[in-house]
């Protein structure tokens, strides 16, 4: 692949996907590739203002009237609305708030009211440590035994079973961007009787999950990745509306309760999704999530998806063509979310050489360099620039630098 016919072959893509190319929705830096919006998404250009007028005009001069006037105590089900779209939800069925270490405990304990006579769970040992960590806690509080089940080798487990409460995996998976066949395992763990239970922080804004087109029964996610919410950026969690009535909320705070500013001394649960609330919502985090999340305005979600594999397949053959002899993570075909995962014995070093060029990817222990693919603001001439530095870094050996050693890394 010579450089000036990928260069002719990006320009001709790029005209192709015009219609989904949002990046003047967002301020990226001149001279940067940036490859890590799937662990922090870049800023939408409509947060800056959104977060100016929430702490100069709505805090700072409406004060405390703000709960009614500005919208503040609708904000968590209002902004879960606008989310529920991107992800496949019908409205009512997402709010926003807390974590997702805190989401995940509560769909864990619902989930246990829900299938009271169930004591098995599965789940991926490869998933992102804190849900593992998460599982563990619940499974010992409630006496539940933790399966380590692969999401690929899920539907054989679940075949004639009678005794899992649920299945509970990333839709992405974290290091590599294997795309789980969400709606299989969904359908796998109804057919056994078992919930399906879903972490779409790799997957929400990059990846069409189409919650209620496939029966999903929990969810959560974070706000900060695909979705560009900022950093710390409020989680979500979706209870279809089936299980609403039943949704038992394991920490149950003012915010969800029925009658909220009765200020009984006894907990009675609010009707719908308004149940999964707690306390009250980090309200600056949360207004300027929800004005990243115009970013997405008038973009559906699958033209979004058809762009990411537009161009994470241009990029894997970009690189197939400047690095001859690459070796991947991540799957060559549909099969993959939105980032490229490259193998390398010495992946930190050439994250970091990278990142020293201008492209900022990330790297995954112990041997993956993560370019994860924010379709929204990245071209396709930007991944054959984070090729071309590629092929540069492994040339000139500069992620051998002893600066680059994983031992003088802080983090």
């Amino acid at each position: 692949m010579r450089t000036d016919a990928s260069s002719t072959e990006a320009a001709s893509l790029d005209d192709r996907h015009h219609a989904t190319d949002l990046r003047e929705r967002f301020a990226l830096p001149d001279g940067v590739v940036y490859l890590d919006g799937n662990s922090l998404g870049a800023l939408p250009r409509a947060v800056p203002a959104a977060v100016r007028d929430a702490v100069e005009q709505q805090w700072g001069r409406d004060l405390i009237t703000s709960w009614n006037t500005h919208g503040w105590w609708d904000a968590p089900a209002r902004v879960g609305d606008a989310l529920g779209r991107i992800v496949g939800a019908a409205p009512g069925q997402v709010v926003v708030g807390d974590s997702t270490s805190v989401r995940l405990h509560q769909v864990l304990h619902a989930a246990a009211g829900l299938r009271p006579e169930r004591t098995v769970v599965l789940a991926d040992p490869d998933t992102f440590p804190t849900d593992l960590y998460v599982l563990d806690g619940v499974a010992r509080q409630l006496g539940w035994t933790v399966e380590h089940v692969a999401p690929d080798e899920a539907v054989d487990r679940l075949r004639g079973t009678d005794d899992v409460v649920a299945v509970v995996y990333s839709h992405v998976d974290y290091r590599t961007g294997v795309l789980w066949d969400l709606p299989a395992v969904t359908r796998a763990a109804h057919d056994a009787g078992a919930l399906a239970i879903w972490d779409l922080c790799h997957s929400a804004g990059a990846v069409a999950v189409d919650l209620d087109a496939h029966g999903v029964d929990l969810a959560v996610g974070c706000g900060y990745k695909y979705l560009n919410g900022g950093p710390g950026a409020p989680a979500f969690i979706y209870v279809a509306t089936e299980h609403q009535a039943a949704f038992s909320n394991v920490i149950p705070g003012w915010h969800g309760h029925a009658q909220p500013f009765a200020m009984s001394g006894e907990y009675a649960p609010a009707d719908g999704i308004d149940r999964a609330r707690i306390g009250t919502p980090p309200m600056l985090s949360l207004l300027a999530l929800e004005a990243a999340l115009t970013a997405f305005d008038g973009v559906e979600i699958q033209d979004v998806r058809a762009r990411s594999l537009s161009l994470t397949g241009f990029l894997r053959r970009c690189i197939d063509a400047l690095v001859p002899g690459t070796t991947y993570a991540s799957p060559d075909d549909e099969g993959r979310g939105s980032q490229v995962a490259v193998r390398h014995p010495d992946a930190y070093g050439v994250v970091q050489a990278l990142i020293a060029r201008g492209v900022i990817g990330d790297f995954r222990t112990p041997d993956i360099v993560r370019l994860g693919v924010a379709a929204p603001y990245l071209t396709h001439a930007d991944m054959l620039a984070a090729a071309t530095e590629l092929a540069a870094v492994l040339e000139a050996d500069e992620h051998l630098d002893p600066a680059y050693s994983r031992r003088s890394a802080v983090t």
